[in-house]
């Protein structure tokens, strides 16, 4: 069975990579180092606790396993800590993920899937977006990852180390058996929040803003089921190993959803109503990012399974009926 390595799989999405490669006969090992993932989620290979700015555990890793790939997902990931923190994201997701690659280079580990973000793209100047848009990051987190797509760039004209960063939209929804699903600590994503608020959880939904250049002023984004996501990391890496080249790719549905949107889907699915308060936009929110994918479905065969926001949201609510108990127990 080949191994291959998930940095960041105790984390939300990494843990749903992992579910999907065991499904595709490969040995995920999730190597972490818990400052935002959960070890509960660590269920279907080994788990390595390691960080990405440890060159000898990462060796000791490698050498232990000899995996054929790496899936990169180990990073600082909140939009807005990034600009209150800028040094933390360079250090972390720069520093870490270049040491990574040095890592993999010195251990002949021919390729790396890189879990990029479309806030490499900035604000939209077309919609659909496609990879061919101007890059201009408004926030740290979307420098970060735009820095570490060009060290892998130099990384394979210099050493070979092919990679495929997938810059995503807006993952979301949870595992449809419920095994793992979306957890963050502190949680700052969209869904997850307006359920929250329909529990009781929190006293209410933050809303940032209602007079974007949105049909109803509030943001729109492009959200892809987490399942959808995890498989076209298999499917990344499958084309890599059967010898593809280096490749960006966005990874969305290609449908627009608006916040005021979310929070009514959200409703409708609990049968609850989300008290919301309302605050000013944030200045490091585009109003709209959408995705085109038709690279991604002409390069890996890429297709969406989970499109309907009903059925996304009923997938997470399902979660969140249980993830309590699941991941504080």
């Amino acid at each position: 069975m080949q191994s291959i390595i998930v940095t960041g799989g105790a984390g939300y999405i990494g843990s749903h990579v992992c579910k999907v490669l065991a499904q595709h006969g490969f040995q995920p090992v999730t190597y972490d180092n818990l400052s935002r993932g959960n070890e509960k989620a660590v269920q279907f290979g080994p788990f390595e606790k390691g960080d990405i700015q440890d060159m000898d555990r990462l060796a000791e890793v490698f050498e232990q396993y000899k995996p054929v790939g790496v899936i990169h997902m180990a990073a600082l990931a909140y939009v807005r800590e990034s600009v209150e923190d800028p040094l933390a994201y360079y250090e972390n997701n720069v520093g870490g993920s270049t040491r990574l690659i040095a890592a993999m280079v010195k251990a002949h580990v021919p390729a790396i899937v890189f879990s990029s973000t479309c806030a490499t793209y900035g604000v939209a100047q077309q919609v659909p977006i496609l990879e061919d848009h101007s890059t201009k990051p408004i926030n740290p987190y979307g420098h970060s990852k735009l820095m570490v797509e060009q060290v892998l760039a130099d990384a394979d004209a210099t050493h070979g180390l092919r990679s495929t960063c997938l810059r995503y939209f807006n993952a979301c929804g949870s595992d449809p058996d419920g095994q793992v699903g979306e957890w963050h600590d502190p949680e700052t994503h969209v869904i997850p929040l307006c359920m929250m608020a329909a529990r009781g959880e929190i006293e209410h939904f933050t809303l940032l803003g209602d007079d974007h250049e949105t049909e109803d002023g509030t943001p729109v984004r492009d959200y892809i089921h987490v399942m959808d996501l995890a498989e076209a990391h298999v499917l990344a890496l499958k084309r890599m190993l059967e010898g593809g080249e280096s490749v960006t790719l966005n990874l969305g549905v290609g449908n627009g959803i608006s916040v005021k949107q979310i929070v009514e889907a959200v409703e409708h699915v609990s049968g609850l109503p989300v008290p919301v308060k309302l605050l000013p936009r944030h200045p490091a929110d585009p109003p709209v990012l959408i995705a085109s994918g038709d690279s991604a479905r002409e390069l890996l065969g890429f297709e969406p399974q989970y499109t309907d926001v009903n059925e996304i949201i009923a997938h997470a609510w399902m979660w969140r009926q249980k993830a309590q108990s699941v991941y504080t127990s």
